[in-house]
């Protein structure tokens, strides 16, 4: 008896801690806009190459991770995106944007 009062509550926590992975693995990155762990789950359902077990997982954690990402939707609102990620990318566009005004160089004739 002694046994099950100890091992249910640490069930019960172990099975809190795991519950929103989605949204935990998408908040730890760049920024990926709102809700991005339930964007993510719902990638994962609708492709074809992730395997049943996987998306028997995603699909209990799915609410769980629209529940984190709904607590997190300030944050994600409010924070700027600081990534070498999206320096890169922004580095690329604007580099794409000075080669579109400048036009090539003539090719010397053979």
């Amino acid at each position: 008896m002694m046994k099950i009062l100890i091992l249910l509550p640490v069930l019960y926590s172990g099975m809190m801690a795991l519950t929103g992975c989605s949204s935990v693995m998408s908040h730890t990155g760049g920024k990926e806009g709102t809700y991005p762990g339930t964007r993510a789950s719902a990638e994962m359902l609708g492709d074809e190459a992730t395997g049943w077990g996987t998306k028997s997982l995603v699909a209990l954690d799915m609410p769980l991770t629209a529940v984190a990402d709904t607590l997190l939707l300030p944050w994600d609102l409010f924070r700027k995106d600081n990534t070498v990620r999206t320096r890169v990318e922004k580095s690329e566009k604007e580099t794409q944007a000075m080669n579109a005004i400048i036009p090539p160089a003539a090719m010397p004739a053979p």
